[in-house]
């Protein structure tokens, strides 16, 4: 099962995600990662090693951030592999807007993955997760809160989410 942790702060809140991430070990993952932002754009650190080993990572980068998620993957759709692990970026670009966390299962993936690859969005993963980072990529106008009430709307399954925009810094919208 999978396991999201969130956090927004007036100091650095990584200490706090990796904390989270430790405390979900026990439930068993394939794969971890770590979203914050900071000095105007989104930064991420994943892989398929041990919460320790993204530790280590974060700590040889000096990532840091006011806001960020953490994720724990079980694998639902695609392989254990980095490209895969949460938290995914919309676009999947050098200039993320949206980094999202996700568990669950989103049944009408492929329906809107097709979608909007017709609107130009491109796929670095294989999993149903990115498709709703892209969603609310897609659905944002202005307000990160409205973008992810509309895309789930358009979710056919079950799910929890996690979403933060590069453009709304200090806030975490969760569903």
């Amino acid at each position: 099962m999978c396991g999201i942790v969130g956090a927004v702060a007036q100091r650095d809140v990584l200490p706090n995600l990796v904390d989270g991430l430790k405390r979900l070990e026990y439930r068993g993952y394939d794969s971890c990662g770590i979203a914050v932002y900071r000095e105007g754009k989104l930064l991420r650190a994943r892989g398929i090693d041990r919460v320790a080993a993204l530790q280590d990572e974060v700590a040889r980068r000096q990532l840091s951030g006011y806001t960020g998620i953490a994720h724990t993957r079980w694998a639902t759709h695609g392989k254990p592999a980095t490209e895969n692990a949460h938290p995914h970026f919309s676009p999947s670009a050098s200039e993320p807007r949206i980094a999202l966390s996700h568990n669950g299962i989103i049944e009408n993936h492929e329906e809107l993955r097709a979608d909007l690859q017709k609107h130009g969005y491109q796929f670095a993963s294989q999993t149903d997760s990115e498709v709703i980072a892209h969603l609310i990529d897609h659905l944002y106008n202005g307000d990160l809160f409205e973008a992810v009430k509309e895309a789930v709307g358009h979710l056919q399954g079950s799910y929890a989410i996690a979403a933060l925009c590069r453009d709304e810094p200090h806030r975490l919208v969760g569903a």
